[in-house]
């Protein structure tokens, strides 16, 4: 289950993309920077699909297989890929940066990025939002606490933001169809996506997953909407 390769799931799955197009984004971005940082980078499936990296790219994980998986993908494009415990602080110097990433960061240490970021700098990510394919959630876990269901909301990520010194440039969310077409797919995601169902396994769900099977066979996909936010913050200059 190492990196974040979801090809798996073609024809059994789909997803909406949101608007923006994040890997696009990302690298305009890159193009144009001198020194940058991609955080919680994953196997570096979506770095390896930027066409130019600035002259210093670094990147961290925290997961060994996926440290491992993004050192072969990415050191062939002059990446360091850092195996770091996505706790701070982060192991780089204090502005060493003119541009920090991230794609659906677990954790974001706010504080530790406007540090690494250099007077002027920018911080690129996209984030997974509130309630995010919760009806699939919900399905196993029942229904879910409001502060559960709010959390990971945009409007937290703005306000911590700025606490941390930077100006928010951009904010924007989205709300997407989700389906799965058989509890294979279910499954799969379930193990991929583990804070999802914390502890899941096929033995511990089994009954609700026949159950679900049988929705799928009577009823068609499962669908659920899933949440993406965009945000771009930048450290002032002065």
């Amino acid at each position: 289950m190492a990196g974040w390769d979801f090809s798996w799931l073609a024809g059994r799955a789909t997803e909406e993309r949101p608007s923006w197009g994040y890997q696009r984004l990302m690298g305009a971005r890159l193009a144009g920077a001198s020194a940058a940082l991609d955080v919680q980078t994953g196997g570096g499936e979506v770095l390896a699909g930027v066409d130019r990296l600035p002259p210093l790219m670094a990147a961290t994980e925290a997961w060994p297989p996926n440290v491992a998986a993004a050192t072969r993908l990415l050191r062939p494009r002059g990446v360091v890929v850092v195996a770091d415990a996505d706790e701070p602080p982060l192991p780089f110097a204090d502005g060493a940066f003119d541009l920090v990433t991230s794609r659906h960061p677990v954790t974001v240490w706010w504080q530790e990025i406007a540090r690494v970021l250099e007077p002027g700098g920018t911080y690129l990510s996209q984030q997974v939002g509130p309630a995010s394919v919760f009806e699939l959630v919900e399905f196993f876990l029942g229904p879910q606490p409001e502060a559960v269901r709010r959390s990971r909301h945009p409007d937290d990520a703005r306000r911590d933001a700025e606490a941390a010194g930077l100006d928010v440039v951009d904010l924007r969310l989205e709300s997407l169809r989700t389906e799965f077409h058989d509890i294979g797919a279910v499954v799969y995601f379930l193990r991929k996506v583990v804070w999802m169902v914390p502890g899941f396994t096929v033995d511990g769900y089994r009954d609700r997953l026949r159950e679900l099977h049988e929705k799928i066979l009577a009823e068609g996909p499962f669908q659920a909407r899933t949440t993406r936010f965009l945000i771009e913050a930048r450290k002032p200059a002065g």
